[in-house]
């Protein structure tokens, strides 16, 4: 793994003086978690300060590497190397405490279930604290030109979410706030950062190693909070009473919802920073919530109490495609570099796991071979046919197929009770080689109970007199009736406000666009004389058409500029209807506050020390004028004046913006892909 400067730089102010800000308090409450108010957040505190101790280590231990390499006295290279060995150590016990930490799986468990086979959840990944009062204010008064005082609520209001954000409550109203967290990510990413000029620098920690990261892009942000949704979800899941259906429904949703989630992470973010945001890392997590959605529709079966030969075969089939599942979820995670990186307990968990339901797909079997009475029927028989694997060509296997008498039918049996047997100690010996598994208990008691159900039912049909070696019996072949689907994440569901509404519409008063300061443009007319300038569009109103020698060319109005204000009012959100009337309302004297927009060649020339004036479009010729001296051009809306992320209604159907499109789709959003998580230098 690379290794990251880890150094948190401040965010630097401007040469702007910044009044200090007295914030109102915000009434919003996002009821977030206490760190120290339930044993998860116990958990997470330690986690959160095992990552702290993790980050100075680090610091240390690169200060005496460079020491050590720049140095070339030999006295001092063999102390700075005996403190490296010392610093190496500590630093692998803190991973190795954070590893076991990561182990604990029983602490997301739900407190009813004492025999259930535990589920894998995923930690938080942590953050620093961070605070964006004088980096916001400092980009709001030179960039947009506006008082500051206008705005200190909605950046203390952002800091109070960011800040709820780091410790989301394990239920749907923390899946919510981390939604709208993200959501509101896209209006502060597009009033603030400016891809070459952005001095906010964010740092997360990896969620299993603890290494931090740190970058000044949103994207990375944004990734980091989905990541969380994701755990949240896997922890939702995991707590959910699996001894009742609706238990059972809620966890396979979660599940399946944190699979779509890492699998949009994956799709839609390159460059990690952090491992737990790599592919292949992504891949693995995926897979191995999708192998636990299947592994509760395989418990759904059995609260149902099969009975007959067709159901307890039709179980059997189920637990083992469980059984697959999870063996190819463990030949994913012990192949480099996700061997080193996953906690050894899940690789050791799934393994115990796939050998669990490989022993409960054979125990199935022989129960509905044992339980049937009589002949078996035609259907009896096709089914049969199509439980065991064929083209097994090992002579120690037993021969029989589909039984023809009933002692066929019970050898058979007692073959698949005695492989059944043999995986479930195969299983308690893998449980009991991981030192993290021995320590939960559920998982133990569960294989002890399933093990000796499968001892007493062979002990049933065991005669003492039989002599006769029990083969091998074929494999049973995977099958299901459920096809999993991915969920994938529905940001629409969760609308948030723009904060920063009052700097304008978002497409044109952003980071990325530029314009010049605020300039008045004074107009006083005599009688039959008009102002002499056309406008246009709405939110905001552009100057359309400036006539020769007016008073409005004059005042220095030009064409292409946006009409800001009209006197004491804000007009950035006004409909071109409503400027119109104002102006018309406003008799002979007016004063307007107008911008230009400033284009990339004009950028360029400015920094020559040029500023040429904005081209003129034929399509912005003006139109008949009104009485008042303005002229219009009619309705163009540039965005819709909600600050919520939907889309305003046009004179031409535009799509509205989407932060899950992907390319390809057929949806009605614009497709975005953050491919800018780069490690920050």
């Amino acid at each position: 793994m690379k290794s990251v400067d880890v150094t948190f730089r401040r965010i630097v102010t401007c040469s702007v003086s910044v009044p200090a800000i007295v914030p109102r308090r915000t009434t919003v409450n996002y009821g977030s978690d206490p760190r120290a108010a339930t044993c998860r957040g116990k958990m997470q505190f330690r986690r959160s300060k095992l990552n702290k101790e993790i980050t100075k280590q680090i610091h240390i231990r690169d200060g005496a590497e460079k020491l050590y390499k720049a140095t070339t006295n030999k006295k001092l290279k063999e102390t700075v190397a005996l403190e490296l060995s010392f610093l190496n150590s500590n630093l692998q016990l803190l991973k190795e405490q954070l590893a076991e930490l990561n182990s604990s799986v029983q602490m997301y468990q739900n407190e009813n279930q004492s025999q259930i086979v535990p589920m894998i959840p995923l930690g938080l990944k942590e953050t620093k604290d961070m605070d964006f009062t004088h980096a916001f204010s400092d980009f709001i008064a030179e960039h947009y030109g506006e008082e500051l005082h206008s705005f200190a609520d909605a950046i203390c209001e952002f800091q109070a979410i960011r800040q709820a954000a780091r410790t989301p409550s394990r239920n749907q109203a923390g899946v919510q706030l981390l939604f709208e967290y993200y959501n509101l990510l896209y209006f502060v990413d597009r009033r603030f950062f400016h891809p070459k000029s952005s001095n906010v620098y964010f740092e997360w920690f990896d969620s299993l190693t603890g290494v931090p990261s740190t970058q000044k892009t949103v994207a990375f942000e944004k990734a980091s909070v989905l990541f969380n949704i994701a755990a949240l979800y896997t922890q939702i899941g995991a707590k959910q009473d699996r001894s009742k259906h609706t238990g059972i429904d809620a966890a396979v949703d979660s599940f399946l919802r944190a699979a779509g989630m890492f699998c949009y992470i994956r799709d839609n973010f390159s460059k990690p920073p952090s491992m737990d945001l790599n592919l292949s890392t992504l891949e693995c997590l995926s897979n191995i919530m999708l192998a636990q959605a299947r592994e509760c529709l395989f418990e759904k079966l059995v609260l149902s109490e099969p009975k007959g030969l067709l159901q307890l075969v039709e179980v059997g089939q189920e637990a083992a495609e469980v059984a697959e599942v999870y063996a190819h979820v463990h030949k994913l995670l012990i192949d480099p570099p996700i061997k080193d990186y996953l906690p050894y307990s899940w690789v050791s968990l799934l393994s115990v796991k796939a050998e669990h339901y490989r022993a409960l797909a054979h125990f199935y079997v022989a129960c509905g071979l044992l339980e049937h009475k009589g002949e078996l029927t035609e259907a009896h028989r096709r089914t049969i046919e199509y439980v065991h694997v064929t083209d097994q060509d090992d002579t120690s296997r037993i021969d029989i197929r589909v039984p023809r008498a009933s002692d066929e039918r019970v050898q058979l049996a007692k073959a698949h009770l005695h492989e059944s047997l043999l995986l479930h100690e195969e299983a308690l010996r893998l449980h009991r080689m991981c030192r993290q598994l021995r320590h939960v208990d559920n998982l133990q008691a569960r294989l002890r109970l399933d093990h000796e159900i499968a001892i007493d039912k062979y002990a049933q049909i065991e005669q003492e007199d039989d002599f006769n070696q029990v083969l091998d019996p074929p494999h049973i072949q995977p099958s299901t009736k459920y096809q999993l689907t991915l969920t994938p994440p529905d940001f629409s569901a969760y609308k948030v406000k723009d904060p920063f509404h009052a700097l304008g519409p978002i497409s044109v008063f952003s980071a990325r666009n530029q314009w010049t300061s605020v300039r008045k443009a004074h107009m006083k007319r005599e009688k039959n004389e008009t102002f002499g300038f056309s406008v246009k569009g709405d939110s905001p109103t552009v100057v359309a058409g400036v006539e020769p020698c007016s008073l409005a060319e004059l005042s220095g109005v030009k064409e292409g500029d946006l009409i800001v204000g009209i006197g004491d009012r804000d007009t950035k959100w006004s409909t071109h209807e409503e400027v119109v009337d104002i102006i018309r309302d406003a008799g002979d004297e007016i004063t307007i506050n107008i911008v230009t927009p400033i284009t990339s060649d004009q950028q360029r020339s400015l920094l020559e020390g040029s500023l040429t004036s904005p081209r003129r479009s034929s399509s912005q010729s003006p139109t008949a004028s009104v009485s008042s001296g303005v002229s219009s051009t009619g309705s163009s809306r540039l965005q819709s004046p909600n600050g919520s992320i939907t889309s305003g209604k046009g004179h031409r159907k535009s799509s509205s913006w989407n932060i899950f499109k992907r390319k390809g789709s057929t949806r009605s959003s614009s497709p975005l892909k953050d491919d800018s998580l780069i490690i920050a230098s």
